[in-house]
């Protein structure tokens, strides 16, 4: 409710300010336009107090609605002496304002969710992006509706009359190396035309009944949308390592990094070789300050980075320690982890299951060590069995795959990837130790675990750092200390990894929803053993 108000209650209050101003020889409509903007201000104010977000976040949001209804009414202001130019102006506002800062407004609180759906948006450049949520019919792959599985020895022509008839196109949805692995290699990403999406729930029926096919799913949207933070306060503690940018990582002091870094050094713990950590999502720069030496490409279209999503993960899980630059990783140096990208979502955020799965294959296939996976969407025990035959692949590979939970207030068993068999999900804690407010929780999944997700400080494209919220900053943690784990023991499975971070991870104000707080040191240590 209070998401609606929020938006409703400002433009009230914005049209009521600029009559208000206009009719100034008018007393009683210029009375009854003050009590309009006012009226709509104290609702606008009520509706921002109490919206779900972090109070610098929603400072900030007052700070730039401010500013709009200033820079407005000024604008208006020295229109009131002409009726033409001030109604067109009026008329132009009205018939834009709905697309353009109404429409920020209606995505400014993304963690309020209503019946688990938010509606999507392209974000800028500048902002960061997280982990999507999807309808159930209306966001299908535009160009590919539907994931389906072939039985054995069967074929698109053994569904001539269902293609026929609905004027379907079919194409080889995944390509795996080692095809004995899986049966992957099997799926088609069929095509539906426009007219005939409405009738999916029927396409689905016929081609379940056909014989031939043995599954199928819906090749859903993956959208992104934007959470971003204030900065945090910083801390006085180096943790003995020289970048200055770890005086803003509240959350080393909660992974008690200092000890990972002095057990290190001390025991004289040496990579037996460098783990390939592989962060699936919207590309990474590979030129940043604080990546480079520690990036290895994989492709070069993979290589930079519009949206910056994939570029705060990288940092976070793998940012070059000890280079008097930005921000530190798990890593005292870069002996121990490369960071490399697939890029399974476009600039605008945008992807489908399909690419996010092609992109697990061709990480698994390319020596990926650690999958690292922000992203995901509203699923069921029916939606999830493609992603979980990418999983198991994957870690016959030799890879361990971890994905964040969501930021949906909702139990991470509806989410997928993060529900997917042999996935370890990642929730995200606050500052106070408990669940993020947005945080999917975990004690639903096989292997759920917490790290910190709120206000984290991290790379940014073209040598930026930015400060936002999300399980996709929790999951990145995960996956730079896998990755180290991986470095120190290449053997280690997943299983092994989750019973070890469990059994030496630390309580959360929440630990029944988020699971144990990773505790690098202690995990390390127990490894060694």
């Amino acid at each position: 409710m209070l998401s609606i108000l929020y938006p409703i209650s400002f433009s009230i209050s914005l049209f009521g300010l600029i009559l208000w101003f206009y009719n100034e020889e008018n007393p009683k409509l210029r009375r009854n336009m003050s009590s309009m903007f006012l009226g709509g201000f104290v609702f606008y104010a009520f509706s921002l107090a109490f919206a779900d977000g972090e109070v610098g976040f929603k400072l900030w949001v007052l700070f730039r609605d401010l500013m709009v209804l200033g820079m407005v009414s000024t604008l208006f202001s020295f229109f009131k002496n002409s009726k033409a130019l001030f109604f067109g102006m009026f008329v132009l506002l009205v018939a834009t304002f709905p697309f353009t800062f109404l429409e920020k407004m209606n995505n400014t609180f993304p963690q309020k969710m209503e019946n688990d759906v938010v509606e999507s948006t392209q974000p800028s450049n500048e902002e960061l992006v997280e982990v999507p949520t999807i309808s159930e019919v209306n966001n299908l792959a535009e160009n590919g509706e539907l994931l389906v599985d072939l039985g054995d020895g069967r074929s698109m022509e053994d569904l001539e009359k269902i293609v026929t008839k609905y004027g379907l196109t079919a194409e080889r949805a995944f390509a795996p190396k080692d095809k004995s692995a899986t049966d992957l290699d099997d799926y088609m990403v069929i095509n539906i035309p426009a007219e005939f999406v409405k009738n999916i729930d029927e396409i689905e029926n016929e081609l379940m009944a056909s014989g031939s096919v043995d599954y199928l799913e819906q090749n859903e949207i993956v959208q992104l949308s934007p959470i971003e933070t204030m900065r945090s306060s910083k801390r006085k503690r180096a943790f003995g390592v020289n970048d200055p940018g770890v005086q803003e990582l509240w959350g080393f002091d909660e992974l008690r990094m200092d000890d990972l870094y002095k057990l290190l050094k001390s025991k004289k713990v040496k990579p037996q070789r460098k783990a390939n950590i592989f962060i699936l999502d919207t590309g990474v720069d590979s030129n940043h300050e604080d990546l480079k030496a520690n990036y290895q490409s994989h492709k070069k279209a993979y290589d930079s980075d519009r949206q910056g999503h994939g570029t705060h993960c990288a940092g976070i899980a793998a940012a070059v320690t000890n280079n008097k630059l930005g921000v530190a990783s798990f890593s005292p140096n870069n002996d121990f982890v490369n960071v490399t990208s697939v890029k399974v979502l476009t600039d605008y955020g945008g992807g489908t299951q399909k690419t996010v799965i092609a992109g697990m294959l061709e990480a698994a296939d390319n020596g990926a060590d650690v999958i690292s996976m922000s992203l995901g969407a509203p699923s069921n025990k029916n939606r999830k069995r493609a992603y979980a035959r990418a999983v198991n692949y994957c870690n016959r590979q030799g890879a361990i795959v971890i994905a964040a939970a969501g930021n949906s207030n909702m139990d991470a068993s509806k989410y997928s990837p993060a529900n997917a068999p042999g996935i370890i999900t990642v929730s995200a804690i606050d500052t106070n130790l408990h669940r993020a407010h947005f945080s999917n929780y975990v004690q639903n999944v096989p292997f759920g675990i917490a790290a910190p997700g709120v206000n984290i400080y991290s790379t940014f494209p073209k040598n930026q750092y930015k400060t936002f919220n999300g399980t996709s900053m929790a999951c990145p943690y995960v996956a730079g200390l896998v990755g180290l784990m991986k470095s120190i023991n290449p053997e280690i499975k997943t299983k092994e990894v989750y019973e070890i971070l469990d059994k030496t991870g630390r309580d959360t104000k929440s630990t029944n929803q988020t699971g144990k707080l990773i505790q690098p040191a202690s995990a390390v240590a127990e490894m060694l053993k």
